[in-house]
């Protein structure tokens, strides 16, 4: 199978790369046939070329996914589907709140499923009017140890921030420990 393209320039041919299989693109020019100052002008060309392909060949990495949250005093919105209102000024707010309503609104939230990868967790502090942060880990004991994790702080009122992660095969929980949020389940295949 041939990857070159054969250009007729004034009676001489021209080798121009074309795409190899791997989806990279050559950027090398073959002057061989051409003399004179022309051949000067094309080496030069493809240098330049070269250099303008190269950083179009490496930015081919496939972007990672990204998966917004919201936090609200004392959960995260989108798995549990609805703002059920909660009044927050501290900590102590939500860790009253949920140790008698955590249990049965996680068993109704709706498990996050995803395929292994590259992802950002965006997560935005929507009206708790302290800091946040976001915690993502291995749901046991030993998935906290074989399996990747990322947390943070920082999360101010209405501000938003992202958290990168390479995502393998397991379950997950992720929560915020800042706003005692139940931990949500993640399931990764």
């Amino acid at each position: 199978m041939r990857f070159m393209r054969i250009i007729k320039s004034r009676g001489r041919r021209l080798r121009d790369p074309a795409a190899k299989p791997d989806g990279h693109i050559g950027a090398v020019l073959d002057v061989a046939g051409c003399t004179g100052p022309w051949r000067h002008v094309l080496r030069t060309g493809a240098v330049v070329a070269a250099g303008l392909i190269a950083p179009l060949a490496a930015s081919a990495q496939p972007a990672p996914r990204v998966i917004e949250l919201t936090q609200v005093p004392c959960q995260f919105l989108e798995p549990e589907g609805v703002n059920r209102g909660f009044a927050s000024r501290s900590i102590k707010d939500c860790e009253a709140i949920n140790a008698k309503t955590a249990r049965s609104r996680v068993a109704r939230a709706k498990p996050l499923e995803l395929k292994s990868g590259d992802y950002v967790f965006r997560v935005t502090n929507k009206n708790v009017p302290y800091e946040l942060g976001f915690w993502l880990r291995g749901a046991s004991v030993a998935g906290r140890v074989t399996l990747p994790s990322v947390s943070g702080g920082g999360l101010l009122p209405g501000k938003t921030q992202d958290y990168k992660i390479a995502l393998e095969p397991g379950e997950y929980v992720y929560s915020c420990p800042l706003n005692t949020t139940p931990d949500y389940k993640l399931v990764v295949r």
